[in-house]
């Protein structure tokens, strides 16, 4: 009798699951009718890991432009790769003698793309040389930039996001990311606006044309001569309340030299002007070094969407194999063994950068779902990974979404957007408990407010 109750139960629990993944696919199929997917694309893949079973797919196998959803096959790639304790490193070293108080030979910044190393790093390696007792520097101060290839930007970046902060110079010498931050308060009516800018450095020189309080003046606006490669800081528009942007140095190697010279020079070491050179590993004697770790960088890139943090780990992938000078060439190889390795096969996609911004990169809802299911039967990946993920309505890119409803605080996944493409893909919890796994990729959108609502309705079906 027990035994036929049991198999009662089971056969009712089995119709139960059923019922409701029918359920599930109906009402997600309601959602393909919305009017912006006439005139546009859209690829999803849904897989239950508490179960291990798909639950909905839509053209999953078709290639779709990623945008900063590719961050996820860096960060996942990375963590599985390089591991936690993973260290992006920028060191002082110096060659010659020291000798009352004066380096007779060479100082040395070898870059070690550290896309954290910002104003307290800055001032930690001139405290490095300062508590060395070095007054004087009769050689040459040098910048190490041998890690990478020349290229500062990756493949299919679009060359009119420059000045922009989130396209930074890439660098194996990195210094707060590569731009300046400017915040303008207004004064009195029609008079210039009064300006902060950091960090704060003779390398940029700034004109203020701002107005307070005064509508045609324009649009707020923060800009640079960069037709022309130059770093002068151009602050226009209107300041009626407290405005904050942003622009990129040209270039980022530079901007870290320059200051770091006139920083020792501040605090009374005589150094000449600075260059650039490979430092002589067989002769040189190491100072210090700062590093930060793989989880720091992986926070930021996940979080904030940052392009320098995932652009790091990705070139760090080739350097992790003993290449010298790496380009992006190099650092694609260990994804595409990675592609590989999970079932696919690396020539039926195209991935040139690490952070989505270009428009070259091609990939499927599929391929990033297995990428995410890779992730998830591994706990030293899942973790940090998850624990890096925009929460629904609470932090990082979707504190704006999903504020309210099941998805709330029940969805953790990475945004992506450029012109044309929105993108979500990452975990939901459903009301079940289930760990669900989800990948949506809305292409040829031209309001990308539609293709959000979009996926905030889908996600809020999964969470239900």
């Amino acid at each position: 009798m027990k035994r036929n109750l049991f198999i009662v139960s089971f056969l009712f629990a089995c119709q139960a699951v059923i019922f409701a993944q029918a359920n599930l696919k109906n009402r997600l199929d309601a959602l393909m009718d919305a009017d912006f997917l006439k005139t546009s694309e859209v690829g999803i893949a849904v897989f239950d890991l508490t179960v291990g079973k798909s639950l909905y797919d839509y053209q999953a196998k078709k290639l779709y432009r990623p945008a900063s959803i590719e961050k996820l096959i860096t960060g996942i790639t990375a963590l599985d790769k390089l591991g936690v304790g993973y260290r992006f490193k920028t060191s002082l070293c110096y060659t010659g003698q020291l000798e009352d108080n004066q380096l007779n030979g060479d100082l040395y910044v070898i870059g070690g793309f550290d896309p954290e190393f910002a104003d307290e790093g800055m001032n930690r390696l001139v405290d490095i040389v300062v508590q060395s007792g070095i007054k004087k520097i009769n050689g040459r101060l040098y910048g190490d930039i041998s890690m990478m290839d020349s290229l500062y930007w990756g493949m299919g970046w679009s060359w009119d996001d420059n000045p922009y902060y989130f396209q930074p110079y890439l660098s194996p010498l990195m210094y707060n990311k590569g731009y300046v931050e400017v915040t303008a308060h207004p004064a009195q009516k029609d008079s210039a606006a009064l300006l902060t800018i950091t960090p704060v450095s003779s390398y940029y020189s700034v004109n203020n044309q701002t107005k307070s309080k005064n509508s045609s003046a324009g649009k707020f606006e923060v800009t640079r001569n960069w037709l022309e490669g130059g770093n002068d800081i151009l602050v226009r528009g209107n300041v009626a309340s407290a405005q904050t942007d942003r622009v990129n140095m040209c270039t980022s190697q530079d901007f870290f030299m320059h200051t770091f010279r006139e920083r020792l020079m501040q605090k009374g070491i005589d150094v000449s002007d600075y260059a650039f050179s490979d430092c002589p590993t067989d002769s040189m004697m190491l100072l210090n070094t700062y590093y930060h770790t793989l989880p720091d960088v992986l926070m930021r890139a996940m979080k904030k969407s940052d392009n320098l943090s995932a652009e790091a780990m990705f070139y760090h992938l080739a350097v992790s194999d003993g290449k010298m000078r790496v380009g992006s060439d190099d650092a694609v190889e260990p994804i595409r063994k990675k592609i590989k390795q999970l079932g696919f096969e690396p020539k039926n996609y195209r991935i040139v950068d690490g952070s989505g911004v270009s428009l070259y990169n091609y990939i499927s809802p599929e391929l990033l779902l297995a990428f995410l299911k890779y992730a998830y039967s591994n706990e030293n990946i899942y973790e940090p990974l998850y624990k890096s993920l925009p929460i629904a309505g609470v932090d990082g890119t979707l504190r704006n979404r999903m504020k309210e409803g099941k998805a709330h605080n029940n969805v953790r996944a990475k945004t992506g957007s450029v012109i044309g493409v929105s993108s979500l893909a990452g975990y939901a919890k459903a009301s079940n408990g289930h760990i669900l796994a989800f990948v949506i990729i809305n292409q040829n959108v031209l309001k990308q407010s539609e293709a959000k609502a979009f996926q905030n309705r889908f996600c809020e079906e999964l969470c239900r």
